[in-house]
């Protein structure tokens, strides 16, 4: 890793508090505001206790000890409303920053270039991030919290720090000899001075040291809990079936049971914390001693002497606080970095500015002309050569081997990645020069890999806030929903809901619905429906279906895609006889182009592809 210096320190951090001015600007002001009142409630206390002590071994005053009572207990009950109502404001707020930070990772992961989400080294990336902000609070959550209370440290080294000045540089009147008149002396301040720059620089030091060993201890955590991470994905029927219990409970015995990065921060918290007691110990008795010497010779009064002596013991104590939080702020300067390094990832997607028209009569026209595709970081050409046209309600079938390019050359038609060579035209126009989502809105897509989330039937089927009831019930019905519907109608009845308002599983309600993975399958098709885009296209979303459902599943499909342009991928031959062009991939290439019937009279790829799996087939029919 690069040496990390003041200036990304300082980049680091201002750009940090920039985003969290815009996320959670209130929440600054309030714990601010907290902290400072906090400390400057602390020196209100020692000062009117120290006019009260002097005033009481003085002149004592009636009015002026009655004037002094009533500021320290209003005072004291002002600072103390002030501060509580920046607590509870501060605390409600409090609740709601880990949703912002989720809000900021999220955003992030929206603007990001589709080619990045595939692309492992981001994703491990991500997952570090992620793992050092659970862990250790690192990265953007630290700068939350650390810098209101560095300000509030910062307040609490200035009040004490101006205090014990002035018990350093107060003088007694009179002669004195001998140790009393060094004390009374500048130089006695300036060994003083030197001590306390001495005592400064060596808590720096060390505070910089732990933290070096304890954000090594950290970085091990961090692996481990990754390491948690994946084995909580292994619960459940594999655990089951293969007897894994004992390998994982190795594992966690190994990292959990006297774990290296738990002696390291045991060694290194006894470590420092042995040399910062007496080094602590040590100031205070000295500025104690010489403060006390200054008071015995006359320099201030009993209450000065009270005074001076809570701001010495808050002194030391600011100096390690201060240079504790610093230290922590340096150090996550690079947790910041590969936050940074995540948010900064370019996006070279070329939007285009040309809107795309608006047909009625969805008379759009894609060309592949001469295109070739290799995947970012590889030499290897995915797809090579590829030149076709789509035209105005095709019903279009991709097949071929796994491998062989299908689902690249689908997210080049999309857009999720532009030609390495060539061109892909719509309506005789390069499609990099349309604008970037108004192209994306021609399609719908159902991929091998399509997700549901938990939210409402409803939002699902319309992937949007709000849903056109109506509409959504007919298209899950023309997706083969409809005998889910009648089923969640009279679930809703007796629930008194609406039954597209039931959430899909039970992760945020308890009473949502449970699907099959037929049920999903048809959802997803639904949703496809409801977007009404020019382009349909199927990547094989049914690759779990059998033969036979899969087959029924494309049929209904292409019956219910109407004057749509669809395509449809799939490794099974005989789902896509339907179709009156099927275009057959083989290594990258399209090595066959043309209907069922033509292409099986022709000895090639396609025949090959049959009559394997027609073979299978029969076998298992006979079986």
């Amino acid at each position: 890793m690069a040496k990390i210096g003041l200036k990304d320190d300082i980049y680091c951090l201002k750009r940090a508090m920039k985003i969290w001015r815009e996320y959670a600007p209130k929440y600054w002001t309030f714990y601010m505001i907290e902290k400072i009142l906090q400390q400057v409630s602390v020196y209100f206390s020692l000062t009117m206790s120290a006019l009260l002590l002097d005033e009481i071994s003085g002149a004592r005053d009636e009015k002026r000890l009655i004037i002094f009572a009533l500021l320290t207990v209003f005072g004291g009950f002002l600072f103390s409303v002030l501060s509580r109502a920046a607590q509870m404001k501060e605390s409600i707020l409090d609740s709601r920053n880990y949703y912002k930070y989720t809000q900021i990772m999220f955003d992030a992961n929206c603007n990001l270039q589709y080619e990045h989400l595939e692309d492992p080294d981001v994703r491990l990336l991500s997952e570090k991030i992620d793992a050092n902000t659970r862990t250790i609070y690192g990265g953007l959550m630290s700068i939350l919290y650390n810098v209101p209370n560095t300000i509030g440290a910062l307040t609490d080294l200035v009040l004490s720090l101006s205090l014990t000045a002035a018990a350093l540089f107060a003088s007694a009147s009179g002669q004195f000899s001998g140790i009393l008149g060094f004390i009374n002396s500048p130089w006695s301040v300036f060994i003083i001075l030197l001590n306390l720059g001495a005592f400064s620089a060596l808590t720096a030091r060390l505070r910089v040291l732990r933290s070096k060993r304890e954000g090594e201890a950290r970085e091990e955590i961090s692996l481990t809990n990754r390491r948690y991470m994946a084995y909580g994905h292994l619960w459940g029927e594999d655990m089951t079936i293969f007897g894994l219990h004992p390998i994982v409970l190795e594992e966690y015995r190994k990292h959990t049971l006297r774990p290296s990065w738990l002696l390291k921060l045991q060694k290194t918290g006894f470590i420092f914390g042995a040399l910062d007691a007496p080094k602590n110990a040590a100031m205070q008795i000295i500025i104690h001693l010489y403060v006390a010497a200054k008071a015995f010779c006359g320099a201030f009064g009993i209450g000065s002497f009270v005074l001076y002596e809570g701001a010495i013991s808050r002194f030391v104590s600011a100096v390690d606080d201060i240079t504790e939080l610093i230290t922590q702020l340096r150090i996550n300067t690079g947790y910041l970095k590969n936050t940074y390094e995540f948010f900064d990832l370019p996006n070279n997607m070329y939007k285009g500015t040309l809107a795309v028209e608006k047909r009625d009569d969805l008379d759009y026209e894609i060309e592949f002309k001469d295109v070739s595709f290799k995947y970012p970081r590889t030499d290897e050409w995915t797809l090579r050569h590829i030149s076709m046209k789509f035209k105005i309600g095709d019903k279009i079938a991709i097949v071929g081997e796994n491998g062989s390019g299908k689902t690249t050359f689908i997210k080049l038609l999309c857009r999720l990645y532009d030609p390495t060579e060539g061109k892909i035209l719509l309506n005789g126009i390069d499609i990099t020069r349309y604008r970037y989502n108004e192209y994306l809105a021609l399609f719908s897509v159902v991929f091998q890999d399509f997700r549901l989330f938990g939210f409402s039937l409803g939002d699902n089927v319309s992937a949007g806030l709000g849903y056109d009831e109506k509409r959504a019930r007919d298209c899950l019905k023309r997706a083969g929903m409809g005998e889910k519907l009648i089923e969640l109608d009279k679930k809703a009845e007796q629930d008194g809901k609406n039954a597209l308002d039931y959430c899909f599983g039970r992760e945020y309600d308890i009473k949502g619905v449970d699907f099959s993975g037929g049920e999903e399958q048809k959802t997803a098709l639904a949703r496809a429906l409801y977007k009404d885009a020019p382009f349909v296209i199927l990547d094989e979303p049914t690759a779990s279906l059998d033969p036979l459902a899969e087959a029924a599943v494309y049929e209904n499909f292409n019956s219910i895609s109407k004057d749509r342009t669809s395509v449809f991928i799939s490794h099974r031959l005989s789902s896509c006889r339907f179709c009156e062009r099927i275009l057959v991939f083989d290594k990258g290439r399209i090595v066959q182009d043309g209907s069922h019937e033509g292409l099986y009279l022709e000895d090639g790829k396609y025949k090959q592809l049959w009559d394997a799996q027609a073979v299978y087939y029969q076998n298992t029919k006979q079986a």
